[in-house]
């Protein structure tokens, strides 16, 4: 792999105490090409634009996917990733759905480690504070006819990032549009999955709501997903989730508190979650506690729960005792080094040079 150190870092323009979520990027990028049916100029190089013909593929058919992972300092400034391999998986589960070639293993871990080792000082210090990592797989090259394209790109960039929502939210059971379709792309992180989110959610917001409750494409009655992030429900004593399947996006950190909440004794159920269990919950109070979570968000709490023009507000509990947010202390400490990691998500990332 070639490396190609930037002459000027912008490290001390950055202020780690008043941290925008992706506005500002660490000094450097890692690059590889997919052509002719190889792999081949694993770089990084510093940050910057990159160049690419006008009929690339990835502008007119869409084909591009993206992970979203991150790395933690301790208390003694050592670094570790979380489950990197989940994302290595996932982001070739996403690239084989849209026809595009397989990273190897190799060029992904070491493009990563490398990577986040050279620019470890922009990964922030503070407890919740991370690194935000963003992997992702392009086509680079085509002619205006619908076929996959020959040619991609492997590219990773980083950006300092702080809690993501700062409040509880706010949410909104969607009756109209959908963000996936059975047989379709919603259990993969392609691009084109969150554009066209982004209109619906924006029609939220103008009522007032911070994000949308995915429901199914083809009743609304059936839950879904949570804007960008997996949900739950603490329903009757049991933490219940969507399973997942093709309209879902297999979770990392859903995956995760599944596993912590396993293993420390809560009745967990992974199973369809309907709309009028959900509305029947929050009526009768049997629903304690809702709350989103996925990587860069982690876990956000919701406050209330709209459906057909009617807003429920759930519970008023004391933090220390919602479920929500201790399990984010219990992921947080794993990811900080301040616990025991008995499941060996942590991954230590050396000094190379």
């Amino acid at each position: 792999m070639k490396i190609e150190k930037t002459l000027h870092s912008r490290i001390k323009k950055m202020d780690f105490n008043n941290i925008d979520f992706g506005n500002q990027y660490s000094d450097h990028m890692f690059c590889s090409e997919f052509k002719n049916g190889k792999w081949k100029n694993s770089i990084i190089k510093p940050f910057g634009n990159i160049m690419f013909s006008p009929t690339s593929l990835v502008f007119h058919y869409g084909q591009a996917v993206f992970e979203g992972m991150k790395a933690y300092k301790d208390q003694n400034e050592e670094v570790f990733l979380f489950r990197p391999e989940e994302n290595f998986k996932r982001i070739n589960r996403s690239a084989v759905r849209l026809e595009m070639p397989s990273i190897p293993e190799n060029i992904f871990m070491n493009g990563l480690k490398q990577l986040i080792n050279i620019d470890r000082d922009w990964i922030p210090k503070n407890y919740g504070q991370s690194l935000y990592i963003r992997p992702f797989l392009i086509a680079t090259n085509g002619v205006l006819s619908a076929n996959p394209s020959k040619d991609y790109m492997f590219m990773i960039i980083s950006t300092p990032t702080d809690t993501y929502y700062k409040y509880p939210l706010k949410i909104k059971i969607e009756e109209k549009y959908s963000r996936s379709a059975p047989g379709g792309v919603g259990f993969t992180k392609a691009a084109g999955n969150y554009a066209s989110s982004f209109y619906p959610t924006r029609l939220a917001n103008e009522k007032g709501f911070d994000q949308i409750l995915w429901t199914d494409s083809s009743t609304h009655t059936m839950i879904e997903e949570s804007g960008t992030m997996n949900v739950f429900f603490y329903l009757k004593n049991k933490l219940i989730t969507p399973k997942f399947n093709d309209n879902i996006l297999s979770g990392i950190t859903c995956k995760s508190i599944l596993s912590l909440a396993e293993k420390e004794g809560f009745f967990v159920e992974r199973r369809n979650v309907s709309v009028s269990e959900i509305i029947e919950g929050l009526q009768t109070g049997k629903l304690k506690e809702a709350f989103g979570c996925g990587t860069a968000a982690v876990i956000n709490y919701f406050k209330t729960i709209s459906y057909k023009g009617n807003d429920f507000d759930l519970p008023n509990l004391a933090e220390k005792k919602r479920i929500s947010l201790y399990f984010k202390k219990r992921l947080l400490d794993i990811q900080h080094n301040r616990s025991e990691d008995p499941f060996g998500w942590r991954v230590p990332l050396k000094r190379y040079f």
